[in-house]
């Protein structure tokens, strides 16, 4: 039902600009979906959707741009917080320093994330390298990563 109803309002919000969460609501209402407004509140936290503004200087819900980023965050995270002890960047190549024995599992997460910055990445034992596609890709994903294990 969840997996439905969300598959529905990422179809909505692509083909009709949606402003309000009202006006999603009314719009899952008539394609036969009884839903609350709390409901969509988690929805779009979940989704991760925001408000861009239009040409016409009004918003809408869209997908972030950071949505593949962090449709697995909660798992990220816990494997972040448990493994990663520190990270670094040189140019685009990002390194994560790791407990012993945890790369893999940091790595793996990411590798499942299908990041499109990411190139590549190979895991050692207690270090991760990580190819991202250009220098500025490799400092915006190490921001992520500082927040992630904030």
């Amino acid at each position: 039902m969840k997996a439905k109803r969300q598959e529905k309002i990422l179809e909505i919000i692509a083909s009709e600009s949606i402003e309000t969460q009202e006006q999603l609501l009314a719009a899952l209402r008539s394609a036969g979906m009884n839903v609350t407004q709390a409901t969509i509140s988690r929805d779009i936290k979940e989704l991760h959707l925001i408000k861009e503004q239009t040409g016409r200087g009004s918003y809408h819900y869209a997908v972030s741009v950071h949505k593949e980023t962090f449709s697995n965050a909660g798992r990220l995270r816990t494997i972040f917080r448990e493994s990663v002890s520190s990270f670094d960047c040189a140019q685009n190549l990002v390194v994560l320093k790791t407990l012993p024995g945890l790369a893999s599992a940091a790595c793996m997460a990411l590798d499942n994330m299908h990041i499109s910055v990411l190139v590549g990445s190979l895991a050692g034992d207690d270090t991760v390298l990580l190819v991202m596609r250009d220098n500025e890709s490799a400092l915006a994903f190490c921001e992520d990563i500082r927040k992630m294990i904030e």
